[in-house]
């Protein structure tokens, strides 16, 4: 997520730590796809929600982020979230299981 840019830019001194947006560093494109992918999640997730049908536990931790903040900033962090669940699952080699995704 680092490498693509998805992370906060971090602007510290001392002991004060200090985050900004993301520092937008990194493949443009994939950043751009993860991003649109996070947003289709989202929209997803909301109307199963509305629809009451069940949701695994990205969906559920994606939502609750959107009603602690705003929209925008809920996509940039299921975007890291998703480009890190990528990476963890290429790297390991397993399958991915949404409903335990969020406990980590």
């Amino acid at each position: 997520a680092s490498w693509l840019g998805l992370t906060p830019r971090e602007h510290s001194s001392g002991h004060i730590r200090k985050l900004g947006g993301i520092s937008k560093r990194g493949d443009r494109y994939v950043r751009m796809l993860l991003t649109h992918g996070a947003r289709a999640v989202l929209l997803r997730a909301g109307q199963m929600q509305r629809a009451g049908q069940s949701l695994n536990a990205l969906q559920r931790w994606a939502l609750a982020l959107k009603e602690r903040t705003n929209h925008n900033k809920a996509t940039c962090a299921l975007a890291n979230k998703l480009a890190r669940i990528a990476w963890a699952t290429w790297r390991h080699g397993t399958v991915f299981d949404p409903n335990q995704a969020a406990a980590a």
